[in-house]
């Protein structure tokens, strides 16, 4: 299509631009805007600074909802709160210490084995390889490894690894008494957060503070049982096949399990260097049955043992995996999980509508419900501290959360305890 460039310059005249020259656009930022942009500069900037301690607070939490459910059964038997934190991190940190003590020492008296027995186990690997002509020109290869730039390329890697794990460790111990002062000072920091939010919602707040815990007690039981059923497939393994130090490596080997993707490798790499020591054919059946048992778990029981405990269905499990590990790597793999569940629960309670889906009547039951609910908390705790209305609220929540699981009325003792608990000296 031609270009009426007389249409053009009489257009640009009447607009008040010199023909053949360019318009010039200004934006100007009013201050607000200015802040608004600066203000999401800083808070990016620090947050990229802060990850650690976020990390760190992620962790503590997880513990909090991991550890909740032993210290509230000793309250529950009359045993008191500080007494039973008390309890409870002492023996986590004794069954923490204990399988470091039983650990440790055999991994680094195996790994000494490895070491000393190291151009033996060359030698027959070498001659295993010689058999096959396809595998026959890597003999040579393997029996002419020099190890001087492989030693210093290792002190390096020792070096940094050594710094990391010192820094974890210390991130580690500040998690465990992070979560320890959050348990401790429950009703005070609980209270600080009720104080913030309107007392409408109190009764949303705290069904969502309920179904966290949940949510992280179901993830870290399901983390346990499959951590513990790695370890006893490992240790029965190594027991039929008459491996060394059988116990420690499947203890290492379960704990390792926690990590996705690079776990594989960390619990299958011991587990067939110590078989190697008794021959190849030992290391060779360890290393199948080992890929195997990993693939079953990752395909079928991590989908089906945190789709249970999370109420997530599989397919959701595989994806949250996938897209935690792309966009965080190992930590992002670890939190995708209960961060799914969380989104979910959220969407749920806060009653969001979703694109394309409509109004059911269990959904306009529950909001009156809710409605009928608020509106009897807000009566009762009028005149009450935001810490005491919270004892309520949560009370409040807990009967209804134990009658929809149940499905009978709450007994009035649910309320009486809450009533009691806000009582001066309880």
């Amino acid at each position: 299509m031609p270009l009426d460039l007389d249409r053009f310059q009489l257009g640009a005249k009447r607009t008040g631009i010199p023909a053949g020259e360019s318009e010039v656009v200004k934006v100007d930022l009013s201050p607000r805007s200015l802040f608004v942009v600066l203000a999401f500069i800083a808070g990016v900037w620090l947050l990229i600074h802060v990850v650690p301690v976020l990390l760190v607070l992620v962790t503590a939490l997880m513990l909090v909802g991991a550890l909740s459910p032993s210290v509230t059964w000793l309250e529950q038997r009359n045993v008191r709160r500080t007494f039973a934190l008390s309890t409870v991190f002492g023996v986590a940190i004794a069954i923490a210490v204990g399988l470091t003590v039983v650990v440790v020492p055999s991994l680094i008296e195996q790994l000494k084995s490895v070491v000393e027995n190291e151009p033996a186990l060359r030698e027959k690997a070498a001659a295993y390889l010689e058999q096959s002509q396809l595998t026959a020109p890597l003999a040579d290869d393997l029996r002419n490894i020099h190890y001087t730039d492989l030693v210093k390329s290792f002190k390096t890697t020792l070096v940094s690894m050594g710094a990391g794990m010192i820094e974890t460790v210390a991130y580690g111990f500040a998690a465990v008494f992070l979560a320890f002062y959050i348990m401790a000072d429950r009703d005070r920091l609980r209270g600080a957060l009720f104080a913030v939010v309107p007392r409408a919602h109190h009764i949303r707040l705290s069904r969502i503070l309920l179904n966290l815990v949940t949510i992280v007690g179901g993830y870290i039981r399901g983390q346990m049982l499959t951590c513990f059923l790695m370890g006893v497939f490992i240790l029965v393994l190594l027991l039929v096949c008459r491996v060394p130090n059988a116990l420690a490596i499947a203890v290492f080997g379960g704990l390792m399990d926690l990590l996705p993707y690079i776990g594989i490798f960390l619990t299958m790499g011991p587990a067939v260097i110590a078989a190697a020591m008794e021959g190849p054919a030992v290391a060779g059946v360890v290393f199948v049955l080992l890929f195997a048992y990993e693939e079953l778990e990752s395909r079928v029981l991590v989908p089906v043992v945190y789709g249970r405990a999370l109420r997530l269905p599989s397919s959701v499990v595989l994806f949250s995996l996938l897209v935690g590990t792309a966009l965080a790597g190992i930590v992002g793999a670890l939190l995708a999980l209960p961060l799914a569940a969380t989104v979910l629960m959220l969407i749920e309670e806060l009653r969001v509508e979703l694109p394309g889906e409509t109004v059911q009547p269990r959904d306009i039951e529950l909001r009156r419900q809710d409605n009928k609910m608020e509106q009897e908390y807000e009566r009762r705790v009028e005149s009450m501290s935001a810490e005491k209305a919270a004892a309520i609220a949560v009370e409040l929540t807990g009967g209804q959360k134990r009658e929809d699981q149940s499905g009978e009325k709450p007994n009035q003792a649910g309320t009486e305890t809450a009533q009691e608990a806000v009582r001066p000296g309880y």
